[in-house]
Protein backbone atom coordinates (compact mmCIF):
# COMPACT_ATOMS: atom_id res chain seq x y z
CA UNK A 1 0.00 0.00 0.00
CA UNK A 2 1.30 3.45 -0.95
CA UNK A 3 0.09 6.37 1.15
CA UNK A 4 0.42 9.75 -0.59
CA UNK A 5 -0.32 12.70 1.72
CA UNK A 6 -2.33 15.66 0.49
CA UNK A 7 0.52 18.12 1.05
CA UNK A 8 3.25 18.55 -1.55
CA UNK A 9 6.15 18.17 0.86
CA UNK A 10 5.09 15.34 3.20
CA UNK A 11 6.89 12.03 2.56
CA UNK A 12 5.26 9.06 0.83
CA UNK A 13 4.88 5.94 2.98
CA UNK A 14 4.96 2.40 1.61
CA UNK A 15 3.49 -0.43 3.68
CA UNK A 16 3.16 -4.18 3.32
CA UNK A 17 -0.32 -5.41 4.23
CA UNK A 18 -0.33 -9.12 5.09
CA UNK A 19 -4.07 -9.73 4.76
CA UNK A 20 -4.96 -13.36 5.46
CA UNK A 21 -1.30 -14.09 6.28
CA UNK A 22 -1.38 -11.75 9.29
CA UNK A 23 -0.63 -13.60 12.51
CA UNK A 24 1.06 -16.55 10.79
CA UNK A 25 4.54 -17.07 12.26
CA UNK A 26 4.19 -13.81 14.14
CA UNK A 27 3.56 -11.66 11.05
CA UNK A 28 1.83 -8.32 11.81
CA UNK A 29 -1.28 -7.01 10.06
CA UNK A 30 0.76 -4.28 8.40
CA UNK A 31 4.46 -3.37 8.24
CA UNK A 32 6.02 -0.07 7.24
CA UNK A 33 8.62 -0.85 4.57
CA UNK A 34 9.89 2.43 3.15
CA UNK A 35 9.63 6.21 3.47
CA UNK A 36 10.38 8.30 0.39
CA UNK A 37 10.81 12.05 0.26
CA UNK A 38 8.27 13.72 -1.98
CA UNK A 39 10.97 14.75 -4.46
CA UNK A 40 12.21 11.15 -4.86
CA UNK A 41 8.66 9.81 -5.19
CA UNK A 42 7.97 12.39 -7.90
CA UNK A 43 10.94 11.08 -9.88
CA UNK A 44 9.76 7.46 -9.90
CA UNK A 45 5.95 7.74 -9.78
CA UNK A 46 5.39 8.18 -13.52
CA UNK A 47 7.65 5.26 -14.49
CA UNK A 48 5.95 3.04 -11.93
CA UNK A 49 2.56 4.02 -13.34
CA UNK A 50 3.62 3.31 -16.92
CA UNK A 51 5.17 -0.04 -16.04
CA UNK A 52 2.18 -1.21 -14.01
CA UNK A 53 -0.37 0.06 -16.54
CA UNK A 54 1.40 -1.90 -19.28
CA UNK A 55 0.97 -5.00 -17.16
CA UNK A 56 -2.68 -4.18 -16.43
CA UNK A 57 -3.42 -3.69 -20.14
CA UNK A 58 -1.71 -6.99 -20.96
CA UNK A 59 -4.20 -8.64 -18.60
CA UNK A 60 -7.13 -6.79 -20.22
CA UNK A 61 -7.56 -4.65 -17.10
CA UNK A 62 -8.19 -0.92 -16.87
CA UNK A 63 -5.14 1.36 -16.54
CA UNK A 64 -4.81 3.39 -13.36
CA UNK A 65 -3.09 6.33 -11.70
CA UNK A 66 -1.75 7.36 -8.32
CA UNK A 67 -4.14 9.37 -6.16
CA UNK A 68 -3.85 11.27 -2.90
CA UNK A 69 -4.46 9.02 0.08
CA UNK A 70 -4.06 5.25 0.28
CA UNK A 71 -3.30 3.41 -2.96
CA UNK A 72 -3.67 -0.35 -2.67
CA UNK A 73 -1.18 -2.24 -4.85
CA UNK A 74 -1.41 -5.86 -5.98
CA UNK A 75 0.92 -8.15 -4.03
CA UNK A 76 3.51 -8.86 -6.73
CA UNK A 77 3.46 -5.34 -8.14
CA UNK A 78 4.01 -4.13 -4.59
CA UNK A 79 7.15 -6.24 -4.34
CA UNK A 80 8.45 -4.76 -7.57
CA UNK A 81 7.62 -1.25 -6.41
CA UNK A 82 9.58 -1.78 -3.20
CA UNK A 83 12.66 -2.94 -5.11
CA UNK A 84 12.81 0.42 -6.89
CA UNK A 85 11.83 2.39 -3.78
CA UNK A 86 14.56 0.73 -1.71
CA UNK A 87 17.11 1.37 -4.45
CA UNK A 88 16.43 5.12 -4.59
CA UNK A 89 15.45 5.97 -0.99
CA UNK A 90 18.97 7.24 -0.20
CA UNK A 91 20.30 7.69 -3.71
CA UNK A 92 21.59 10.95 -5.13
CA UNK A 93 18.98 12.66 -7.36
CA UNK A 94 21.20 12.37 -10.43
CA UNK A 95 21.46 8.58 -9.93
CA UNK A 96 17.71 7.94 -9.84
CA UNK A 97 17.14 7.91 -13.65
CA UNK A 98 19.81 5.22 -13.87
CA UNK A 99 18.05 3.16 -11.18
CA UNK A 100 14.76 3.47 -13.06
CA UNK A 101 16.33 2.26 -16.32
CA UNK A 102 17.95 -0.70 -14.60
CA UNK A 103 14.74 -1.55 -12.74
CA UNK A 104 12.70 -1.46 -15.94
CA UNK A 105 15.29 -3.70 -17.57
CA UNK A 106 14.66 -6.45 -15.01
CA UNK A 107 12.12 -9.22 -15.54
CA UNK A 108 9.28 -9.36 -12.98
CA UNK A 109 10.68 -12.64 -11.62
CA UNK A 110 14.05 -10.97 -11.04
CA UNK A 111 12.39 -8.16 -9.11
CA UNK A 112 10.46 -10.65 -6.99
CA UNK A 113 13.70 -12.46 -6.14
CA UNK A 114 15.43 -9.20 -5.20
CA UNK A 115 12.48 -8.28 -2.99
CA UNK A 116 12.53 -11.65 -1.23
CA UNK A 117 16.26 -11.52 -0.52
CA UNK A 118 16.16 -7.90 0.62
CA UNK A 119 13.02 -8.12 2.75
CA UNK A 120 14.21 -11.25 4.56
CA UNK A 121 17.10 -9.48 6.30
CA UNK A 122 16.71 -5.74 5.78
CA UNK A 123 13.03 -5.09 5.10
CA UNK A 124 12.46 -2.61 7.92
CA UNK A 125 11.91 1.08 7.41
CA UNK A 126 15.19 1.85 9.23
CA UNK A 127 17.35 -0.61 7.26
CA UNK A 128 18.04 1.69 4.33
CA UNK A 129 21.82 1.75 4.62
CA UNK A 130 22.74 -1.81 5.54
CA UNK A 131 23.05 -5.23 3.95
CA UNK A 132 20.87 -6.04 0.97
CA UNK A 133 19.25 -2.60 0.97
CA UNK A 134 22.62 -0.93 0.51
CA UNK A 135 23.68 -3.51 -2.09
CA UNK A 136 20.43 -3.02 -4.00
CA UNK A 137 21.02 0.73 -4.17
CA UNK A 138 24.51 0.28 -5.59
CA UNK A 139 23.36 -2.44 -8.00
CA UNK A 140 20.65 -0.31 -9.59
CA UNK A 141 22.18 3.16 -9.41
CA UNK A 142 25.82 2.44 -10.29
CA UNK A 143 25.48 -0.16 -13.05
CA UNK A 144 24.05 1.55 -16.13
CA UNK A 145 22.40 -0.63 -18.72
CA UNK A 146 23.89 -0.37 -22.19
CA UNK A 147 22.55 -1.52 -25.51
CA UNK A 148 22.27 -5.27 -25.29
CA UNK A 149 24.37 -7.14 -27.82
CA UNK A 150 23.25 -10.57 -28.88
CA UNK A 151 26.21 -12.98 -28.78
CA UNK A 152 26.91 -15.04 -31.87
CA UNK A 153 25.85 -18.62 -31.15
CA UNK A 154 28.66 -21.15 -31.18
CA UNK A 155 27.99 -24.23 -33.27
CA UNK A 156 29.00 -27.40 -31.50
CA UNK A 157 29.09 -30.89 -32.99
CA UNK A 158 26.31 -33.18 -31.86
CA UNK A 159 27.71 -35.59 -29.29
CA UNK A 160 24.93 -37.65 -27.75
CA UNK A 161 25.85 -38.60 -24.20
CA UNK A 162 22.68 -40.62 -23.97
CA UNK A 163 19.74 -41.55 -26.14
CA UNK A 164 17.51 -38.77 -27.45
CA UNK A 165 14.58 -40.06 -25.42
CA UNK A 166 16.58 -40.01 -22.17
CA UNK A 167 17.94 -36.54 -23.00
CA UNK A 168 14.38 -35.28 -23.60
CA UNK A 169 13.19 -36.75 -20.30
CA UNK A 170 16.10 -35.12 -18.44
CA UNK A 171 15.42 -31.69 -19.97
CA UNK A 172 11.72 -32.00 -19.18
CA UNK A 173 12.52 -32.96 -15.58
CA UNK A 174 14.81 -29.94 -15.20
CA UNK A 175 12.12 -27.64 -16.58
CA UNK A 176 9.48 -29.05 -14.25
CA UNK A 177 11.87 -28.64 -11.32
CA UNK A 178 12.42 -24.99 -12.20
CA UNK A 179 8.71 -24.34 -12.66
CA UNK A 180 7.84 -25.99 -9.37
CA UNK A 181 10.40 -23.77 -7.66
CA UNK A 182 8.87 -20.65 -9.18
CA UNK A 183 5.37 -21.78 -8.26
CA UNK A 184 6.18 -22.04 -4.56
CA UNK A 185 5.12 -18.38 -4.39
CA UNK A 186 1.79 -18.22 -6.27
CA UNK A 187 1.69 -15.29 -8.62
CA UNK A 188 -1.86 -14.46 -9.72
CA UNK A 189 -1.84 -11.03 -11.30
CA UNK A 190 -4.98 -10.14 -9.39
CA UNK A 191 -5.39 -11.30 -5.79
CA UNK A 192 -8.12 -9.90 -3.57
CA UNK A 193 -6.10 -11.02 -0.55
CA UNK A 194 -2.92 -9.41 -1.88
CA UNK A 195 -0.26 -8.56 0.68
CA UNK A 196 0.31 -5.20 -0.93
CA UNK A 197 -3.21 -4.71 -2.28
CA UNK A 198 -4.35 -3.60 -5.75
CA UNK A 199 -3.35 -0.42 -7.48
CA UNK A 200 -5.96 2.15 -7.21
CA UNK A 201 -4.11 3.53 -10.20
CA UNK A 202 -6.60 4.86 -12.93
CA UNK A 203 -5.55 6.94 -15.89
Amino acid sequence: MVEIPAGRTAPVLIYEVYGIKAGINGQPDIAERCVLSRSIWSQIAEDLKQEFNDRLRAKKMNPSRWTTGRNLVERLLGKELLVLAWAVERAKPEAIPNAIRNWRGLRPEERWWLYTMTAAATGGVDHGNIGWRKALRYALTENPLTELSVPTPVKRPYQPACSDSLRSEAVEADQLSLLSCLQEDPSPFWDSEATIGTTKLRD
